[in-house]
């Protein structure tokens, strides 16, 4: 029992810290503290259970009654007895709270809120895995099962995430799991009694086992191991690779567009990386029934934040079903037609959106994994990608009237978009005095809108080029509107800050032009066919998109009454960096004769105070990792290399070693004797016998570290090259040297022994398989081997050293000294 009371608690705080990586899903932790009381109380009542002598069966009867009361406490229906006892008004709440979690599951994107059925899921959840975790652990004695259920909440974050996990919660739950483990195994063993070390030493009561320590040991490396290693190997996350080789910036690889949720990605960043690459790429194809569509359009940025737009996280409802039908809301002014489109997106654009017109009604061959976010106006999923999909959909396509946008009322300041939506991140007074001067006098918001949209014209100094210069005010959106070049990102997120300063909301909007038309309706849109544009808010009248990018600049661009061409340059001007006048079918959205300028791209174009970022391309990640292997590879054939050579050079032949003659000189010269060095000689032939050994061991030939030179040397010739007279030769001749070596007054001198190692090399490689020679080129086995007793000696020695000086602080130990003094 007491083992019982000791491992229950641990289960229930493993069972907490399992449940870590729901962290990566919620917005807030109300789930963290509902989880822990519904834990809580089952552990609490598990306790009591196991107190009185209840069977297996009874405990697991009062774990569930106790989950049940803890629901009914944390999500009352109103109707129960003494706040906590349920009724069936209480299960009936229940199932209805169950019912919406599933439609929330559907219509949330992560993070997600604090909604009750979403809560009540959670904690029903993680209370259930907490009583097979106590009934395993503790019932049964199978904590290592335990592992299963907790599994369980592992694979929910896993489900929902896009992209890669948060790899920390994990490492938390880990955590839990080893505690249960080691708990569990710790009392097993202390049932043993007495416990004693390797070498007989024994193990005190209050010292933790050196075969517990060992396991803890390996614990905390198996899970580093399991955390680092899908972080770092390519295609297993979109992690720390991916990271280092990602970025913002006008890099000409050939990355693709868009990658991740709209949450994730820098969509400014995406789409200065795809109009700077040389290499053009088909990303989608759509056929509409519209004689002259407007923008393909997959996403929005909406929050103006200190460093620029940026999206929200999208939330909807499945498309399969029934969409807003936007003819509720036309008025006067206002024409609404319906058209049918069909969109097929290549595998060169895999992304968490979905390409569509800007009103869809219905859409067909999109599961529910799609959701349609009515206030964004895209379609978007949380567990699929848009890489080869190809579907259909019905929209609305919406005209206006400029009298029927000039009737549109002001939005009130309390309405939500008002609120949302006008938000600049701070006064910028070189703005501000700006757009009350383009303003001044204009009585409605479309002429105000209108106003701040022929601002952007060529009359104004402003031109269209696919970079931007540098300013000293340290504001983006100042520099541009002082300099006056850019494209379509700095045009789009200029305008839309200028008419949110004016009081009106904006948001920047991300599609495709009108790429080449091929058969009938059929456009063809690639990588530089993607544009982005302002989108303006009118009361009553809903979302009306305004280009300011000039359209000389951006093939298939498209004019409207409500916000018209206004700087159509002349037929034979020509402006510096901008494309041809008359964009044809061939046309890209930049010029592809731009110079090395031009690739100096305002990457982030965030129109804030930070420093545009650059990126190198991706290509040269991957090109120096293969680099590193092949060096890394490289390494034992480099060592092994060395060796040889340094071997090879100590034997070429016999020591001599000039030695000065004391006698008298003859003749007035002074004699000098050449006589063979005998220390020398020992270090020649040790070093080649050294080299022979691992030749052998290249080879795969068995090397026996207890015969004699002689005895080696003798089998060698026996089993190996008998019929090979040179090579016979070699191998008694080196086996003679190193004997005398090892035991003669005087050694061997004078001997080709560098030529001998090379006959018995030759030998050895002719009758090795092929297998053998590359491995004994590439990864020599002699060299490996030598590693391996190294780190295995440095292994014991750190061991050894580790243990004398953890023995002796266990000497201070508080529990050593508290244990003595009870036993005196």
């Amino acid at each position: 029992m007491i083992a019982s009371r000791n491992i229950g608690p641990v289960a229930a705080a493993a069972t907490l810290l399992a449940a870590a990586p729901l962290s990566a899903i919620f917005e807030t932790w109300t789930w963290l503290i509902q989880s822990t009381i519904a834990v809580a109380v089952v552990a609490g009542v598990a306790a009591l259970t196991r107190l009185i002598r209840a069977p297996l069966w009874g405990q697991v009867l009062g774990m569930l009654a106790a989950l049940v009361l803890a629901l009914t406490w944390l999500f009352p229906s109103g109707g129960e007895l003494l706040t906590f006892l349920p009724t069936p008004g209480t299960f009936g709440h229940f199932a209805d709270l169950f019912t919406g979690s599933m439609q929330d599951m559907r219509s949330y994107g992560v993070e997600v809120p604090d909604t009750d059925p979403l809560l009540f899921i959670t904690v029903l959840g993680v209370g259930g895995v907490a009583v097979l975790v106590d009934v395993l652990a503790v019932g049964l004695r199978r904590p290592a099962l335990a592992g299963l259920p907790m599994l369980a909440i592992y694979s929910v974050p896993v489900a929902v995430y896009v992209n890669s996990v948060p790899p920390v919660p994990f490492v938390v739950g880990a955590a839990g799991y080893l505690w249960l483990l080691v708990t569990d195994n710790v009392d097993r063993v202390r049932r043993f009694g007495r416990r004693f070390t390797g070498d007989g030493r024994d193990v005190d009561v209050w010292e933790a086992s050196p075969l517990a320590s060992a396991g803890r040991r390996l614990a905390v490396v198996g899970v580093a191991i399991a955390v680092a290693l899908p972080l770092a190997v390519p295609g297993m996350t979109g992690g720390l690779l991916d990271t280092l080789g990602g970025g913002t910036g006008n890099g000409n690889g050939s990355g693709r567009a868009g990658a991740g949720s709209t949450g994730r990605i820098d969509l400014f960043a995406s789409l200065a990386g795809q109009l700077n690459q040389s290499e053009v790429a088909d990303l989608v194809k759509v056929t509409t029934s519209e004689p002259s569509p407007f923008y393909l359009r997959y996403a929005v940025a909406d929050e103006l934040r200190p460093n620029g737009f940026q999206a929200r996280n999208p939330s909807g409802r499945p498309v399969n079903r029934d969409l807003p039908d936007p003819t509720e809301r036309a008025g006067p002014g206002v024409q609404q037609t319906h058209y049918r489109a069909t969109v097929e997106v290549t595998k060169s654009l895999s992304m968490s959106l979905m390409p569509v017109y800007a009103e869809p009604v219905r859409t067909e061959d999109l599961n529910g994994n799609w959701l349609y976010d009515p206030n964004q106006q895209v379609v978007f999923s949380n567990r699929d990608n848009s890489r080869g999909k190809k579907y259909s959909f019905d929209y609305i396509r919406s005209t206006y009237t400029p009298a029927a946008l000039r009737a549109a009322p002001p939005l009130p300041a309390d309405h939500p978009v008002s609120r949302q939506l006008t938000a600049t991140p701070g006064p910028v007074p070189e703005v501000e005095e700006l757009v009350q001067g383009l303003v001044q006098g204009k009585r409605t918001d479309y002429d105000r809108v209108l106003a701040i949209y022929r601002h952007f014209s060529a009359d104004n100094g402003f031109s269209y080029r696919l970079s931007t210069e540098s300013g000293s005010s340290g504001e983006d959106i100042v520099n541009f509107l002082t300099n006056k070049v850019g494209y379509c990102q700095q045009y789009a997120a200029a305008m839309a800050w200028l008419v949110r300063s004016a009081g009106i909301p904006a948001r920047v909007a991300f599609g495709f032009t009108n790429g080449s038309k091929q058969d009938g309706n059929t456009y063809t849109l690639t990588n530089l066919n993607l544009h982005a544009w302002t989108e303006v808010y009118f009361d009553g009248v809903g979302w009306v998109p305004f280009d300011a990018t000039p359209s000389y600049g951006v093939p298939g661009s498209t004019r409207s009454a409500w916000a018209p061409d206004t700087d159509v340059p002349e037929p034979s001007t020509t402006n510096p960096g901008a494309t041809d006048t008359a964009p044809g079918p061939d046309a890209s959205a930049g010029p592809t004769d731009r110079d090395n300028a031009d690739r100096d791209t305002d990457s982030g174009l965030s129109l804030a105070g930070e420093a545009p970022a650059e990126q190198s391309p991706v290509w040269p990640w991957w090109t120096a990792g293969l680099l590193a292997l092949l060096a890394l590879l490289a390494v034992p054939a480099l060592r092994r290399l060395a060796l040889r050579r340094r071997r090879g050079g100590r034997a070429a032949g016999a020591a001599m070693a000039a030695t000065r003659n004391d006698a008298a000189p003859v003749d007035g010269a002074r004699v000098v004797v050449i006589a063979p060095d005998a220390n020398r000689a020992r270090a020649d032939a040790h070093a080649a016998w050294a080299e022979l050994l691992d030749t052998l061991v290249d080879f795969k030939v068995r090397v026996d570290r207890t015969e004699t030179p002689r005895a080696t040397a003798d089998r060698l010739v026996r089993e190996t090259f008998s019929d090979d007279t040179a090579a016979v030769g070699a191998a008694r001749l080196l086996g003679r040297a190193e004997e005398r070596a090892r035991y003669a007054r005087d050694p061997l001198t004078g001997e080709p022994l560098v030529p001998a190692l090379r006959a018995v090399r030759r030998a050895l490689a002719a009758r090795a398989g092929r297998r053998t020679r590359l491995l004994a080129a590439v990864l020599p086995p002699s060299v490996l081997l030598r590693w391996r007793t190294a780190l295995a000696d440095t292994s014991g020695q750190m061991v050894a050293l580790t243990g004398r000086a953890r023995y002796r602080l266990l000497r201070w130990n508080p529990r050593r000294l508290l244990a003595d003094r009870a036993a005196r």
